[in-house]
């Protein structure tokens, strides 16, 4: 049953806010007590609630029945209510003193699974039906009943049982009597006076008007615990006794109606030994001195008062006792017969009381039992009700567990609120407080509150919530304000609606208007809605009614008013906490933001478990509830501000990066970036309670202020939202984001976008904040959601490798060819990031598999650099294939200037001669081009040759010479390569058109020496060659290789390389040494001529013969320049003199040899006679 209860504070409807653990909720607002006009008013003495129905006792003895009504369901502002149904006056014995005074009705226990209802009025017990009240046994009563209760709190299955057993106590025992379809007595249990009790399974914590004790109700033990004042310094505590009831004549008379009478009574004598250790502990009790209140008071500077007689509370004096019953039955009747009450104070003595306040009363205390948990028990124990009370810790053994509880004063009632009561278990030790009823002392006044503090004893915190005390009665007289008030547990446990937590916890749509959010206080547009987001009204409407709802079963009343003490939830108590902070901050007066208290309540749910899905919504709200209110006051503060609170600074981005607010809020603080919020079709939704913080921001922003605040955004906050944005980008593809599509495309354009400012800012030199280039990178190859947007924000900064990156990201291969081809061009690009650009386009090509693009950017590349454009299409691992011919015909279309490169490639790299010739071609084209249009190119040849001659042996070749003073145009690169290609030192497979070339080069004969000589010696004109080589280029030792090697090549020929004309004979080389001894016997200069000509002789001699030699020689040269040559030549006729000697010696006995053999042989075979 769900009750949404009103305003605990008035009788008013208004929701008043609490940063308190509980909070008051009206459930009556004014119940009808008096009977009849002008009667005097009576007060409420207890309350019960069991299931829909209300029950409420009062002083009049009379019980009010109300009956809940549920709240309409399509009116969320309509709450459950309770009506009053009928007025019940229960049985009791009238007294035959008329001077005592009444106590009304006393408990209300309902009994669920016997649908029963126990009724104590006036010291009678009745029984009715639940839940209209009805008689149940009306011949059963039980008179002179002070307490009734004890029902088993381990039984959580009750209802399910149609039976109960209680504990009835009476003046001289406790009877243990089963409730059924008839109440049962099953034993008496010898315990006078008993006031109160609890029960778990079969032991029982009970207490008379002097102490508590621990009973075993099977077996029928009883071990006494301590005191209830910790002045009574009695000794006989600690001890265990049999309380078996003695067997008695059975006397009609005295047994009660209804068969409540009858006993069964054991006739077995009782043991005194337990099975437990409670012995132990009741020993150890009866030895001490002191109690433990008296301890505390000692800690706490407070002497124990010697024992005072306990008197009963007068009328003036007994205010805070009279709403409960128990205490007034044990002021009026002695406990036993052996401890009797003293008489009552005159007259002067009660009003001595009243007037005075003394440190310590000498009144009795009423016993306090409660259970926590399955296996233990609190009670209270102190001095007197103005002084302070502690809460003991025991357990079913009767060993003091835990610490104590103290209370401020000793309460008038103690209630457990989540702990192991009738209502269930505990489900943490956090999760139980203790509320004790009692008065203090206000500012002004005597204030009726409710002590509230955790029975776990983790902290010492303590709160204090007050209650409302009636000013004046229901007939217009005066009342004591501190009259009729109480605190119990109630039967059945409700929910407790607090709309305002769904009204907080709901969605609520945030409406962008341009560069303003308007205040909703100013009234937001009229427009119609749609009907999608109608829709979507509703739905949240009827989500926020399943939040907010709190179990409680704790009640207080005062005056005519009946509240729920329940617990406040998280989200209320929280948010009243930072509303207290932000209604703290005063621009007028410099009053700041105490961010201290908002960042301590972080810190207090940090490690909080959410059990529900209000607990799990609310903390979520209250963590982006404080962190958008402290990063708003962070965007609000100076500069200086911003980097002098360093600390807080940076819990303030940990909030911020922990909590789920949607960003795109947070992007509304910051005009730079505002544009790039993406709402969607479905718009932004918040919690509705988010709102009244992004509107206080914007009012605030709206109003001039005095200092210059950050609405620049400087460095430090732009950082900030930088981390804050790319940790959001982490959480891509995270289920539980709302919108998913429309945020992060919102969060990539903000990031992006943050980004190029950043780095704009630094290429301006205002900013000295890190490059964002890796992050930038990160961003856009990792793939974006906002790409159009983004494409636009990177051509608007310029950033136009950054804008291929992002194309090749989204594998738009064009695109980014595209943008490097801009960028090489010429066209500005901000960050100057692509460094070798036709280099990475190269790459770029080979691994694509477009052959389009390939062939168009290929080609381009081939254009402004041949060699780098060859290579996309000579590179081994690229990825579109083209054959040599299509690639040379594509280049002679697309891009002419590569195709020579591309021919070098084929002849020289991949040794493929087939197209030789067309290179040949073009060498020649380049060679003879540059020879027509440059008289500066035929002198530089004509120098080389020059220089060359003028040179003195040793000397290296020509050809070696004008590689090593190569001029760097390319034709002289050409030239080279022309000069290697004609010397036929790739092979045989090797060949050219010579007589076409030679056609060509007539006309530069003369310029082109060396490619003259290779063309004679390619025709078989040697002798022309040598005297080239001799006279026209000077190169000796060339000329000396030519004979050698029959005029194959001036070059040597490359490793592996065979020559196409083969080696020449001797007789071929010594014909070829010949001409080449006439050249060198021609040539001008003297001294050059005799030592080449002498060298060639000693060095080459054996080519030649004597005699044609000296043939040559002219008369007039010294035998000395010969010698050589002449020494070495007789040197040869001599050895071939002695090798024709040897020879013929050799052969003389090789022939004698052969003889001797040969007679050998005739002698073996000896005559044959041969017949004519």
């Amino acid at each position: 049953m769900a009750i949404e209860a009103k305003s605990g504070v008035t009788n008013k409807s208004k929701k008043v806010s609490s940063d308190g653990s509980y909070v008051l909720r009206t459930i009556v607002d004014s119940v009808p007590l008096a009977s009849e006009p002008g009667l005097k008013t009576p007060r409420i003495t207890c309350v019960e609630l069991w299931e829909e129905n209300l029950y409420v006792g009062t002083s009049a003895a009379e019980i009010l029945h109300f009956v809940s009504i549920p709240a309409d369901a399509d009116d969320e502002s309509v709450a459950s209510t309770f009506i009053f149904a009928s007025r019940l006056q229960p049985d009791f014995r009238q007294s035959q003193n008329v001077n005592q005074v009444l106590s009304g009705v006393q408990q209300i226990l309902p009994l669920s699974g016997a649908k029963k209802v126990c009724i104590l009025c006036n010291n009678t017990l009745t029984f009715y039906s639940l839940p209209e009240l009805s008689p149940a046994f009306p011949n059963s009563r039980v008179h002179g009943c002070s307490w009734v209760g004890g029902v088993d709190l381990n039984n959580t299955d009750a209802t399910n049982s149609s039976v109960e057993i209680i504990m009835i106590c009476l003046k001289n025992r406790i009877r243990l009597v089963r409730i059924g379809d008839e109440p049962k007595l099953i034993r008496n249990i010898e315990f006078p006076a008993c006031l109160a009790a609890a029960r778990r399974d079969s032991y029982a914590c009970v207490a008379d008007a002097n102490s508590y004790s621990l009973l075993d109700v099977e077996n029928q033990q009883k071990a006494n615990l301590f005191p209830i004042s910790s002045l009574d310094e009695n000794t006989g505590f600690g001890k265990i006794e049999d309380i078996s009831p003695v067997a008695e004549p059975s006397n009609p008379k005295n047994a009660p109606s209804g068969g409540l009478g009858s006993s069964d009574s054991r006739g077995d004598a009782r043991s005194h030994v337990r099975n437990t250790s409670i012995g132990n502990f009741v020993a150890g009790l009866g030895k001490r001195q002191e109690s433990p209140a008296s301890r505390s008071r000692e800690r706490q500077g407070i002497s124990t008062p010697e024992p005072l007689e306990r008197a009963n509370l007068s009328a003036g004096a007994s205010n805070l006792e009279q709403s409960d019953p128990a205490s007034r039955t044990s002021n009026r009747q002695p406990a036993v017969p052996d401890k009797p009450l003293p008489p009552p104070p005159d007259k002067d003595g009660a009003q001595r009381i009243i007037q005075t306040k003394p440190s310590r009363l000498s009144i009795g205390l009423r016993p306090h039992i409660v259970s926590p948990s399955a296996s233990e028990f609190l009670l209270t124990t102190g001095t007197s009700l103005t002084e302070p009370g502690v809460g003991i810790f025991v357990n079913l053994d009767g060993d003091v567990v835990r610490g104590t509880l103290e209370f401020s004063r000793y309460p008038i009632a103690v209630v457990i609120d989540g702990s192991g009561s009738a209502q269930g278990e505990p489900k943490a030790d956090g999760d139980g407080h203790v509320l004790a009823a009692m008065s203090r002392t206000g500012t002004t006044q005597e204030q009726i509150s409710i002590e509230i503090q955790k029975w776990s004893l983790t902290t010492d915190k303590k709160e204090w919530l007050d209650i409302p005390v009636s000013s004046t009665s229901d007939d217009g007289s005066e009342g004591n304000k501190l009259d009729g008030y109480g605190l119990r547990a109630v039967h059945t446990a409700n929910t407790v609606s607090f709309p305002e937590v769904g009204e907080s916890l709901r969605a609520s749509r945030v409406r962008l208007h341009g560069d303003q959010i308007p205040n909703s206080a100013a009234g937001r547009e009229t427009s119609v809605l749609e009907e999608w987001e109608v829709r979507k009204n509703v739905e949240e409407t009827k989500f926020a009614r399943r939040l907010g709802g709190r179990e409680c079963c704790v009640v207080a009343w005062s005056g005519s008013s009946i509240w729920w003490v329940v617990r406040n939830p998280i989200a209320l108590r929280l948010d009243a906490a930072i509303d207290q902070a932000l209604n703290s901050v005063d621009d007028v007066t410099g009053v700041e933001l105490d961010r201290n208290k908002l960042i301590k309540i972080i810190e207090s749910i940090q490690d909080h478990e959410e059990t529900t899905e209000t607990d799990f919504l609310s903390l979520e709200y209250i963590r982006q509830k404080i962190s958008l209110i402290l990063f708003s006051d962070l965007i609000m503060k100076s500069p200086f501000s911003l980097t002098s609170q360093t600390n807080d600074n940076r819990i303030i981005e940990a909030a911020l990066m922990e909590t789920t607010i949607d960003p795109r809020v947070i992007l509304t603080m910051f005009p730079l970036l505002r544009d790039e919020i993406v709402e969607g079709t479905e718009g932004i939704w918040i919690h509705a309670g988010l709102l009244r913080i992004v509107e206080r921001f914007w009012s605030a922003k709206s109003q001039p202020r005095k200092e210059k605040t950050a609405d620049t955004n400087p460095e430090e906050m732009l950082g900030l939202l930088k981390r804050y944005l790319l940790a959001w980008r982490q959480r891509k593809g995270f289920g539980s984001i709302a919108n998913e599509v429309e945020v992060f495309q919102t969060i990539d354009a903000a990031v992006l976008h943050l980004l190029l400012h950043l780095d704009s800012l630094r290429f301006d030199g205002s900013s000295n904040l890190p490059s964002s280039k890796a992050d930038l990178y990160s961003i856009v190859d990792s793939g974006v959601d906002c790409f159009d947007r983004a494409v636009v924000l990177l051509e608007k900064y310029r950033r136009l490798y950054v804008l291929s990156r992002l194309y090749g990201s989204q594998r738009m291969a064009g695109k980014v060819l595209q943008t490097w081809r801009r960028i090489i061009d010429g066209e500005r690009d901000a960050g100057d990031e692509l460094v070798d650009g036709e280099n990475e386009v190269r790459k770029y090509l080979v691994r694509i598999k477009d052959s389009s693009l390939v062939r168009e950017y290929g080609t381009w590349l081939a254009r402004r650099n041949p060699a780098l454009g060859v290579q996309v299409y000579t590179d081994e691992t690229s990825r579109v294939k083209y054959s040599p011919h299509q690639v040379v015909e594509l280049l002679q279309e697309k891009a002419p200037e590569a195709v020579k490169v591309y021919l070098e490639h084929l002849v020289f790299g991949k040794k493929n001669f087939q197209y030789a010739n067309d290179l040949i071609s073009y060498y020649l084209d380049n060679v003879l081009s540059i020879l027509r249009s440059s008289k500066r190119a035929q002198e530089l040849l004509a120098q080389s040759y020059e220089s060359y001659r003028a040179l003195h042996p040793p000397k290296p070749t020509y050809r070696q010479f004008i590689i090593d003073n190569a001029v760097p145009e390319a034709w002289w690169h050409d030239r080279l390569r022309l000069l290697e290609l004609l010397g036929g030192s790739h092979g045989a497979d090797f060949s050219y058109n010579v007589a076409s070339i030679l056609s060509r080069i007539e006309p530069f004969e003369q310029d082109l020496v060396p490619e003259s000589i290779i063309l004679d010696g390619r025709q078989g004109r040697h002798q022309q060659a040598i005297r080239l080589l001799t006279h026209g280029l000077g190169d000796y030792h060339t000329a000396i290789n030519y004979c050698l090697l029959g005029g194959a090549s001036i070059f040597y020929p490359t490793s592996g390389a065979v020559s196409s004309i083969g080696t020449p004979t001797n007789e071929e080389q010594a014909i070829l040494f010949g001409f080449l001894l006439g050249e060198f016997l021609r040539i001008e200069d003297v001294n050059n001529r005799l030592e080449r000509t002498s060298e060639l002789l000693e060095r080459f001699g054996s080519w030649y013969d004597v005699n044609d030699v000296l043939g040559l020689i002219p008369e007039s040269w010294s035998v000395d320049l010969i010698s050589g040559f002449l020494v070495n030549a007789f040197r040869r006729l001599i050895e071939d003199k002695n090798e024709a000697m040897i020879t013929k010696a050799l052969s003389s006995a090789e022939s004698l040899q052969m003889t001797s053999s040969f007679i050998e042989k005739c002698n073996t075979l000896g005559p044959r006679i041969e017949t004519v």
